[in-house]
């Protein structure tokens, strides 16, 4: 540039605050991700082997509360009304996979109840959730 001459424009593109701003959107959605879970939030009981609870896709997560309350992912379902529910919730999916999150002051009793009118419903094969010994969160 000399003396005289009219400044030129450059037309390059600083892309360091668009990384900034992605970067940051990024850990809050890491962050964030594990607390969207369904249904209420439920004491699991401990155990000491459960390394992985499996792909979460494609099934449906029976939560039993502590008051003996019954959710079907996020919606609270009357006792009387579990079957239909649950066959609208798996809706047509070929092979679901159905979970149980019971409360740990839960006798296995009532945890047992639900496993029997999941039977009764139709669908086989109930998976338990339980929390690592140790494990942080809920």
């Amino acid at each position: 540039m000399r003396l005289g001459e009219p400044a030129r424009m450059q037309a390059a593109i600083n892309i360091t605050p668009l990384v900034d701003v992605v970067l940051v959107l990024l850990i809050i959605f890491m962050v964030m991700a594990p607390q969207m879970r369904k249904g209420p939030d439920v004491n699991l009981p401990n155990t000491t082997k459960p390394n992985s609870q499996g792909d979460e896709r494609g099934r449906i997560l029976v939560s039993i509360d502590d008051s003996g309350g019954l959710w079907i992912n996020d919606q609270a379902v009357a006792a009387e009304h579990f079957d239909e529910t649950l066959r609208a919730a798996v809706g047509a999916e070929s092979n679901p996979k159905i979970v149980i999150r019971g409360d740990a002051k839960l006798n296995f009793r009532e945890v047992r109840e639900v496993m029997v009118a999941i039977e009764q419903a139709g669908f086989r094969g109930v998976g338990l959730i339980a929390k690592r010994t140790g494990a942080e969160g809920k």
